[in-house]
């Protein structure tokens, strides 16, 4: 399901998959199956997205970012992929991998070069500054570990 407002230029999406409307979705992007991408998203060229991932509304996914599959993605999260923005320059794109299964709570910012682990979760509001292990909760700004999860 695709709704009628949104401008969706990729052909890389699963049938399965919904996509809200207002969304945008550049020609490179690729989406598996069973995703939920809520409203006002949008999705740049280089981004690989899992099966069964829900995106909720207002979250903007950059180039080198990828989504495993079974990922929650929250409202409002922030995605970084440059160290040190300056417009109209050139940089090094930095990648972040969110791993299978994870969940990263609503009005979180997550910097370039960042990992989250497998079955990891973000506690709203959270900054992560550094890598997050897997099965692990973090929190805070900056986002620090509080415990191990199942």
């Amino acid at each position: 399901m695709i709704h009628p407002l949104t401008d969706v230029q990729s052909k890389n999406i699963a049938p399965s998959t919904k996509i809200w409307q207002y969304v945008v979705i550049l020609p490179g992007a690729i989406i598996g199956e069973n995703c939920n991408i809520c409203s006002h998203c949008f999705i740049e060229n280089q981004v690989k997205i899992g099966n069964n991932v829900t995106i909720k509304n207002g979250v903007y996914l950059w180039d080198g970012i990828t989504i495993e599959d079974d990922v929650q993605i929250g409202p409002n999260v922030t995605f970084t992929n440059d160290k040190y923005p300056r417009a109209h320059q050139s940089f090094d794109l930095q990648q972040i991998l969110i791993k299978k299964n994870a969940s990263i709570g609503a009005g979180t910012v997550i910097l370039g070069g960042i990992t989250i682990g497998e079955n990891a979760m973000i506690g709203a509001g959270s900054v992560v500054t550094k890598n997050v292990p897997d099965n692990e909760l973090w929190v805070g700004n900056p986002a620090h570990f509080v415990r191990k999860i199942n």
